[in-house]
């Protein structure tokens, strides 16, 4: 099986799982994360991690996770096992882009959050969920995956989520507490026995010219948009770092979207490569580049002077069809022109199932489609 070929991390959830995800998403009078509240989810949940492993280890992964089946959404629950935070069902999901004949695609609703004390990363439940899995791994590399500090800065800074709670009027406060809760997790993530750590990352399209649901409004000057872009740059450069001494690897997964086949914004690599591809310290970016929202593969000149691994997520986890493998080779050998064809690795463009649902496809058709991306990358790359 081919080294070159990497999933982005979640993975379809089998029915035995999702029953009980499927309670804890109409349900806010549980604590995170839900064990001791609901009876046999734990039990159901270790079952299905190890069912996964065993499958990811069968097709001949080089990187494994836990599906992220110990997850409800990709983001939040990092979120809820902070100190805190308070999660709450609240009056509306995200709204996602519609498909043909919908009026409009409202997610899940158990997305509230009010941080109701001074935040801590310390003791956080994905400890144990790691630890569980780097056991099931055995001697095979894995990789824990949670949002980036900057990510969840701006979910809660910019849209409202700071207003009524701890961190009303003190944004700064908020930042470094932020920053903080990381770099605690960070050191229990690698006393734990952590290498590789990836933050994902839904918000750098919302500082591109060419993305037409950008919430800034027309009088945002270009000035400040940047300066905000690089907070986020500066807030992530930070926790970078802080994991560079630890020792560890990081990585990080753009994304425009992902939930039951859906997508929410639009927005070209080339129009924010000077930032979010040039500043950014990551040891690896998967990048999304399965249509033509991404732009032109030139984008990758950002790093044609630096040493970042880059993943193109050229293949799509959102569709239930196979690929087609000679746009993929045509891409990847343009790709390869640009960069160092050792630096280059293949992928979905995201993960199969970013939050419990998933996206509209079978486990088999999520496997078949892994299989197919080996199957291309050994071509490639031999």
């Amino acid at each position: 099986m081919s080294e070159r070929f990497l999933t982005v991390g979640s993975l379809l959830r089998e029915e035995e799982l999702l029953k009980y995800k499927n309670e804890i998403e109409h349900r806010d009078d549980i604590t995170y994360p839900f064990y001791n509240d609901i009876e046999g989810y734990k039990e159901a949940e270790d079952n299905a991690v190890k069912k996964v492993v065993d499958a990811q280890i069968e097709h001949g992964l080089p990187q494994i996770t836990d599906g992220e089946y110990s997850k409800s959404l990709w983001h939040l629950d990092f979120v809820w096992g902070l100190h805190g935070v308070k999660r709450f069902i609240d009056e509306s999901g995200y709204f996602f882009r519609e498909k043909d004949n919908e009026e409009k695609y409202e997610t899940r609703k158990d997305i509230g959050i009010k941080l109701t004390d001074k935040l801590n990363g310390k003791n956080h439940p994905f400890i144990d969920d790691f630890k569980r899995l780097k056991e099931l791994a055995g001697d095979k590399k894995v990789k824990q995956c949670i949002p980036s500090p900057s990510h969840i800065y701006g979910e809660l800074s910019l849209f409202g989520r700071l207003d009524d709670g701890y961190y009303a009027r003190k944004i700064d406060e908020f930042e470094e507490d932020l920053k903080t809760s990381y770099k605690e997790f960070l050191d229990e993530y690698k006393n734990a026995g952590g290498e590789i750590i990836q933050f994902d990352d839904c918000l750098w399209e919302l500082f591109s010219e060419d993305n037409e649901d950008s919430p800034f409004s027309e009088d945002s000057t270009q000035a400040e948009k940047k300066e905000l872009a690089l907070k986020f740059i500066n807030i992530n450069n930070d926790i970078i770092a802080y994991a560079h001494n630890l020792g560890l690897k990081v990585y990080t997964h753009n994304c425009r979207g992902n939930y039951d086949s859906r997508s929410m914004s639009d927005g070209s690599y080339e129009s924010i490569a000077d930032l979010f591809l040039e500043k950014q310290n990551y040891d690896r970016f998967y990048l999304e580049w399965d249509d033509e929202r991404a732009g032109s593969i030139n984008a990758l000149n950002a790093f044609k002077n630096k040493d970042n691994e880059v993943v193109l997520g050229l293949l799509s986890s959102k569709t239930n069809t196979l690929d087609d493998e000679k746009r993929v080779k045509e891409l990847l050998e343009k790709a390869s022109q640009i960069i160092d064809k050792d630096r280059l690795y293949l992928s979905h463009q995201c993960g199969f199932a970013s939050c419990d649902g998933g996206n509209e496809l079978t486990i088999d058709e999520q496997w078949q489609k892994i299989d197919q991306g080996q199957k291309i990358a050994e071509e490639f790359w031999g």
